[in-house]
């Protein structure tokens, strides 16, 4: 019995010798395995490092060759920063004009175009705003070049495209050559709102200029007082100025400033605060952004109203300035009725 346990013992311990000795012939496989991916991988990092520097064999760390690869990433980054940054100035988020060293650009950018509104049969009136303040010809383009202010009579198309009307304001403009001219809109006052928007966005496209008005045939504008008011804003890249108001949303159709929607505006049927119709001016962001989105701004009955909603959502300075209440005559008013 005792030389049978005797064997037993020894096979036993036979038995756990040969599975030590396994698991250690393993183990060092695995570990000279993980050693030689680790090694590989160094080796592919400093391929790596000497195909992108091209300084040959390098006995730099993993950790700067990481780091070095990391930058080339960063100028991935920045190089794609740096096309979103000239698309924005192409949108007009930008300035799109270059700057010298102390900060002053190459080319000198209107101050302001002026859209003013006229209506097919308003001829006489036009002719009163040429006489009164905008000039024409060579006064005009001197009002361009030495105040930077831009003026042209903003127009649509009749009902009946090419009629006589149409063709009258096309002969007025081949004289005068100072109107734009919208084909997509019909001049009628349900497309007020719609004029508006598509001047905004013509000019904005049209001329890089600071500011873009809108004012009506009707009124006289002070181009001084309206150049020293808008140079106070120009550090403001989002401002709304005019003369703000905000009052009764009329709900019966038979009142004269009747607007169809006026179940949107609340319980209480107020107005939000928006400029007075006559006059008011917006900055070129403002306008771009019109411009860009013009297919999804949604127009009210009044074209200030919708001019006004359209900025609501939007972090823009809305400027309260009684020289553009036209009503209001003084010696500093930018604008009055004629």
């Amino acid at each position: 019995m005792a030389r049978k346990g005797s064997s037993m013992r020894l096979t036993s311990s036979r038995v756990s010798s040969l599975l030590i000795s396994m698991f250690a012939t393993f183990a060092s496989f695995y570990v000279a395995g993980r050693l030689w991916q680790e090694s590989q991988t160094r080796v592919h990092l400093i391929k790596e490092l000497d195909r992108v520097t091209g300084q040959g064999k390098s006995a730099i760390s993993v950790d700067d060759t990481l780091k070095i690869i990391a930058c080339r990433e960063q100028e991935k980054t920045l190089a794609a920063l740096e096309i979103q940054l000239s698309a924005a100035r192409q949108e007009g988020f930008v300035s799109r004009h270059p700057k010298h060293t102390d900060g002053t650009e190459t080319k000198k950018r209107p101050l302001v175009v002026i859209g003013i509104m006229t209506s097919l049969g308003n001829k006489k009136k036009r002719y009163a705003v040429r006489q009164a303040w905008m000039g024409t010809g060579a006064s005009l383009k001197k009002i361009e070049t030495e105040k930077g202010v831009i003026a042209r009579f903003v127009i649509g198309r009749s009902a009946n495209k090419g009629d006589s009307m149409d063709k009258s304001i096309d002969a007025e403009n081949s004289q005068t050559d100072d109107f734009i001219i919208l084909d997509d809109v019909v001049e009628a006052p349900e497309e007020a709102s719609k004029k508006v928007k598509l001047f905004f966005a013509y000019a904005a496209e049209r001329w890089d200029a600071q500011f873009y008005a809108k004012s009506i045939d009707n009124i006289y504008v002070n181009i001084d007082a309206l150049g020293s008011t808008l140079a106070a804003h120009l550090e403001n890249p989002r401002a709304y100025i005019g003369c703000m108001k905000s009052g009764e949303v009329f709900s019966e159709p038979n009142q004269k400033w009747y607007e169809p929607e006026w179940w949107k505006f609340g319980d209480k049927k107020a107005y939000f605060r928006h400029a007075y119709g006559e006059m008011y001016v917006i900055t070129h962001a403002l306008a771009r952004f019109v411009s860009i989105n013009r297919d999804i701004l949604h127009s009210y009955a009044h074209d200030d109203v919708s001019t006004g909603s359209w900025f609501v959502g939007l972090d823009v300075k809305h400027v309260d300035e009684g020289k553009f209440c036209c009503s209001a005559w003084s010696s500093e008013a930018i604008c009055a009725g004629v």
